[in-house]
């Protein structure tokens, strides 16, 4: 075995160490966070239950008569929910009261009703801290060698007209109810992580063994020299030193198991992380068959809105993704850019008009570039609908065009908060985004970067800055076509 194969042996070794770490601790993760929605959906139900027990206390003087028939009821209703894989035909939950003392008033399971009445329940967690005044919250397992015969159990205080503790509810929940759906995700985690880990072997394999030749990058500058309307030299020396350039970051990328592909992987776990939990607590009220029509609507459209930001993510990391491993415009052209910017201002009108802004196009110069009029064009459609979220209703966004001698600039610019201090340097990282003022909420954090790899493809440069007088100034600069 030769030493360069060890070396990328050790390397995919360490690799792989570092993915099953990521996966520890992500499938270490989901557990305790579907514990919590669960939990944080009983103190509700818990509290709910108080107030209904609370209106028909007398004095000091627990009622929970009315209790039996709702829970009764409440464990006859036949029902068939499918939420997502899970398949949900009963209530599970389990309820008891308590005095001021700890004696069990009522208690209800799908065994039966009052098989604890009576009973000194003093001793257990919810109990005791909730009569001290604290928040009473437990797990137990009904048999005590059997893991999955834990049940959660979260209790509210009853109060007397007078506002003074004169017993308790608790409202358990078996851990087997929500246990499918912490199994599910764990596997779904694991296979998620194994696929990209394999995905990214292969990947590292074409690399190292067909783009970082030298005849794959003769290949390419071949492909280049083809496509232009005539050779010069100046632009031939450039381009080729790009080639090289390239082909040295991809042999270390591959040398070094590109790390940077792990940084991704963290980084868009964590932002998809956040919708997720959103859309798991959603799914976990939804087990209520008896919630409002209006309120499963709204969460309904809730989990939606976050399952397309999920979405919007992934695609366009995947269009990143796909523009970096270019090293050759495959579709470039003469671009006139007057004519391209005209196209794009008149087709943001429409949204700019509805929320009360404007486009002015200024065009001092009507040059033309070598590139892939796509592309362009969904840079400088990125920038304006990022001028355009960001402008107050009532301005303007200024969209220009201006050329020298050897380059061109487009400019956008907005009347908005500019950009903080902090954000200066950031702005063009991938997943970075600064929140909307109108909305509140952040963006994909991924079309700066786009913009900039554009331009880098076609020889040139972004630059986002604030602009004198405030607002934010994005300059997209390209090479003028001679």
């Amino acid at each position: 075995m030769s030493r360069r194969t060890r070396i990328f042996l050790g390397i995919l070794a360490i690799y792989c160490a570092g993915i099953a770490f990521l996966l520890f601790r992500v499938v270490g993760d989901i557990d305790p966070r579907y514990r919590e929605s669960a939990e944080e959906s009983l103190v509700d139900t818990a509290n709910l239950l108080a107030s209904l027990i609370e209106q028909d206390v007398q004095g000091e003087r627990i009622d929970a008569a009315r209790l039996a028939p709702l829970v009764q009821s409440l464990y006859a209703r036949q029902f068939d929910a499918q939420i997502y894989g899970l398949r949900k035909t009963r209530v599970e939950l389990r309820v008891y009261v308590t005095d001021a003392e700890g004696r069990v008033l009522f208690d209800a399971d799908r065994q039966g009703t009052n098989r604890h009445l009576g009973e000194d329940f003093i001793g257990w967690r919810d109990v005791r801290y909730t009569l001290d005044g604290l928040y009473g919250a437990r797990t137990s397992r009904d048999a005590a060698n059997d893991p999955a015969s834990s049940v959660m159990y979260v209790a509210a205080p009853i109060r007397s007209r007078d506002r003074v503790t004169i017993g308790v509810v608790s409202v358990g929940k078996p851990l087997q109810s929500f246990g499918r759906f912490v199994q599910d995700a764990r596997w779904r985690t694991i296979w998620v992580g194994v696929g990209s880990a394999a995905a990214l072997l292969v990947l590292s394999l074409i690399v190292s063994a067909w783009l970082v030749r030298p005849f794959g990058l003769v290949r390419d500058y071949l492909a280049w020299a083809r496509g232009q309307p005539r050779l010069r030299p100046g632009p031939m020396l450039r381009h080729a030193a790009a080639l090289l350039r390239a082909g040295v970051h991809e042999t270390r990328d591959a040398l070094t198991g590109r790390n940077t592909v792990a940084d991704h992987v963290a980084t868009l776990t964590h932002e998809i992380k956040s919708p997720l939990s959103a859309i798991r607590g959603a799914a976990e009220l939804l087990e209520d068959a008896a919630m409002p029509a209006p309120e499963r609507e709204r969460f309904l459209a809730h989990i939606a809105r976050e399952t397309q930001r999920i979405q919007e993510i992934v695609d366009r990391m995947m269009e990143l993704t796909a523009l970096e491993s270019r090293r050759v415009l495959a579709h470039a052209r003469a671009v006139p850019l007057a004519p391209l910017l005209e196209e794009l201002a008149a087709g943001h009108q429409a949204a700019a008009a509805a929320r009360g802004l404007r486009i002015e196009l200024a065009l001092a110069a009507r040059p033309t570039a070598w590139g892939d009029p796509f592309l362009l064009r969904r840079a400088v459609s990125n920038l304006l609908a990022n001028a355009l979220d960001f402008a107050p209703a009532g301005t303007a966004v200024a969209l220009a065009l201006d050329a020298d001698g050897r380059q061109a600039r487009i400019t956008v610019r907005d009347h908005g908060p500019g950009i903080p201090d902090y954000a200066r340097h950031r702005v063009f990282e991938k997943f970075y985004s600064l929140a909307r003022p109108a909305s509140g909420k952040k963006s994909t954090g991924l079309g700066l970067a786009f913009v900039r790899e554009i331009a880098q493809q076609h020889g040139g440069q972004a630059r986002l800055e604030n602009a004198a007088g405030g607002g934010a100034l994005a300059t997209l600069v390209l090479p003028l076509m001679r």
